[in-house]
């Protein structure tokens, strides 16, 4: 269930979870926040497939401590797909064997206060997930411009980090098969918005639906993925098609790893997000 890598000669226990195709490995033992890029950069590089790693301190079993259970991503960022995969950690750590809904709440970096994580069992190793995303900072029309290109992005602000929505209407949207350029904007946009890290989420409607293709950099760890899921970022999605029509939004969005569905509700001021994920063996 779990893997070992030592670096400067410390062991580690880690594990690597599957949510939706964005492959993120998870971390019990203890590394202090400095070193945690480097070994998020050893991970990555031992197994290419994944994507990111996050940092985990789970309570005490008896629950002496009182604490709650933990997850850092080795950029400092939120992710709502590692959010899953930490609290389904949890429950295999703690031996549940139940396949009824598991309600976990964790402290996830980027989101002050803890998230609300629900599981439900459908296989040895694997569940279906859902979590209570962190409300929006702000939603705005941002002017921006790259190369010869001007126009305007919704910008949505989440805790830890901010998303742009390019649709296939955009004269940003031809990016999405420039991928050098679109990188260089990712990194650009990034520090011009003052972001702590920065998703474009290209995304684009046709006769099955709704597709979407995430990019996201993370200045902490130094790192840009073309994600195979993006958990935060369909959840920007679902806001802002709900605040343009002031209605809830029950949204599936089709990505290079598989389908999530968004449910966001601006009356509510609630939006979740639903997902899988299953530890990869």
């Amino acid at each position: 269930m779990s893997r070992e890598l030592s670096t400067q000669g410390d062991p580690l226990q880690y594990s690597i979870f599957d949510p939706t195709g964005n492959i993120t490995a998870l971390v019990e033992s203890p590394v202090p926040i400095e070193r945690q890029p480097a070994v998020a950069a050893a991970l990555m590089a031992r197994h290419p497939g994944v994507e990111q790693v996050g940092f985990v301190r789970f309570p005490d079993p008896a629950g002496v401590d009182g604490s709650v259970p933990e997850l850092r991503m080795a950029g400092g960022e939120f992710c709502g797909n590692a959010a899953m995969s930490a609290a389904a950690l949890l429950l295999l750590r703690c031996g549940q064997e139940t396949p009824q809904q598991e309600t976990i709440r964790l402290r996830v970096s980027g989101a002050a206060e803890p998230v609300e994580v629900r599981l439900c069992r459908t296989g040895a190793d694997s569940f279906r997930a859902a979590v209570r995303m962190p409300p929006a900072q702000s939603a705005e029309e941002k002017e921006l411009r790259f190369a010869d290109r001007r126009g305007e992005l919704p910008l949505v602000r989440m805790e830890g980090i901010s998303h742009l929505i390019v649709e296939s209407g955009s004269v940003f949207f031809s990016m999405k098969k420039d991928r050098a350029a679109a990188e260089e904007a990712v990194r650009t946009w990034c520090r011009e918005l003052a972001a702590d890290c920065l998703g474009l989420m290209f995304l684009e409607e046709d006769a099955d639906g709704c597709q979407l293709t995430p990019l996201v950099y993370v200045p902490g760890s130094g790192t840009v993925f073309w994600e195979n899921a993006c958990a935060s970022g369909s959840s920007a999605v679902g806001m802002v098609l709900a605040a343009r029509t002031g209605k809830a939004v029950d949204l599936s969005l089709r990505q290079p790893g598989g389908l999530l569905r968004v449910e966001s509700d601006p009356a509510k001021g609630s939006t979740w997000l639903y997902g899988r994920t299953r530890l990869v063996k």
